[in-house]
């Protein structure tokens, strides 16, 4: 690996990690913040727990997270799901959360609060996601690990699926996030190494209803550790390099109990011309800085206008070749970015196809 900052001693590290908790155990609880990152913190437990309902309630400083006001600064943490630990091990857990502020409303960031609603009213439809999270990986220096000092490799072509000293960078990091995944539970169903080099892309799903959000989320969180552990830093920024240069999306594959019988093409062409009347409203909450990415290049749909295809990955939706000739399936819509938050994505998803709920629009939910 490059030069890094990062102060570790792996052997001193594990003389600690391997002394006797004496029956305690450590959850670490999971929030997404005002950025649309994530922040943890560790809690103490007296013993092992096997259901997130088992936990207690916490607490943070949302003043310094970009959710609460410096007066008003308290904001709760309620868990959601339990994973196995993979970097603690044993009993150790991470415990996903939503925040709500104190007057026992959701936080405005919560958007996993109304996604849980549309699902559940909703669940009849059997909704199946499939995120493909693509992401870029960068060293202490905010450059692509692997490219010349200020330079350019050379040009994409050799990248995409590679296998080689030159044509691909940072496996070990890669390789290291699958096993955690994996160990903690989470859904994840393949990688590969993406187009531009020190891109890469794991895929999670296919996981029903709000499952696919919270596997996403802690997937990222386990992509920020063990970055964090090899010095690196990990960038989901739609267009991390300009020029000629694929950017980085969040593909996502939605298929229903209708799409998934025979005949199911006409439930996948329906979904689709609905989400054309909506394209506005999705591209809204699809990220921050898509126009840089979709640009009708580097395997985009243009921005301003809205198209599905058979096997076209310059359309918005992408509805596969063998779904086609089978009659039945899924499709894929390629506008979301890398940095959208999946909950609004599954649910202004559920919201188009399925129709609102009084109370939640998620196309003007708080950016």
């Amino acid at each position: 690996m490059a030069e890094s900052t990062t102060i570790s001693n792996t052997e001193n590290l594990m003389k600690y990690m391997k002394l006797d908790q004496r029956g305690a155990v450590l959850a670490e609880y999971i929030w997404i913040d005002g950025t649309n990152g994530v922040r943890t913190k560790t809690k103490t437990l007296s013993k092992p727990v096997k259901d997130y309902k088992e936990l207690p309630e916490w607490n943070f400083d949302g003043s310094s997270t970009g959710q609460a006001p410096s007066d008003n600064s308290d904001v709760y943490i309620r868990p959601v799901a339990i994973f196995p630990d993979p970097f603690r091990g044993g009993d150790n857990i991470l415990v996903l959360t939503e925040t709500w502020d104190a007057d026992g409303t959701p936080n405005k960031y919560n958007y996993r609060h109304e996604a849980v609603r549309l699902m559940e009213a909703n669940a009849k439809h059997e909704p199946w996601f499939g995120l493909e999270q693509e992401y870029t990986i960068l060293g202490p220096d905010g450059w692509p690990y692997g490219w010349p000092k200020g330079g350019y490799p050379a040009p994409q072509g050799p990248y995409y699926c590679g296998v080689g000293t030159g044509k691909v960078f940072c496996r070990d990091i890669v390789e290291a996030h699958y096993k955690a995944c994996l160990y903690a539970g989470i859904q994840i169903s393949g990688i590969n190494a993406e187009v531009m080099p020190s891109q890469w892309e794991f895929q999670v799903g296919p996981c029903e209803g709000i499952q696919l959000g919270d596997h996403l989320w802690v997937a990222r969180y386990l992509l920020y550790r063990v970055a964090e552990e090899f010095g690196a830093k990990i960038t989901i920024e739609p267009k991390p390099i300009k020029g000629d240069w694929n950017g980085t999306g969040l593909h996502t594959n939605v298929s229903t109990a209708a799409m998934r019988k025979d005949g199911g093409m006409k439930a996948i062409e329906d979904a689709c011309k609905k989400l054309g009347e909506r394209h506005k409203e999705h591209i809204d909450v699809y990220g921050e800085g898509n126009a840089d990415r979709m640009t009708g290049e580097h395997e985009t749909a243009s921005m301003d206008k809205y198209s599905y295809a058979v096997a076209d990955r310059g359309a918005s939706i992408r509805i596969p070749r063998q779904c086609a000739q089978e009659g039945k399936g899924y499709f894929e819509d390629r506008r979301p970015a890398s940095n959208a938050c999946p909950y609004r994505i599954t649910g202004i998803m559920m919201e188009t196809m399925f129709g609102g709920m009084d109370g939640i629009d998620f196309s003007k939910a708080e950016t």
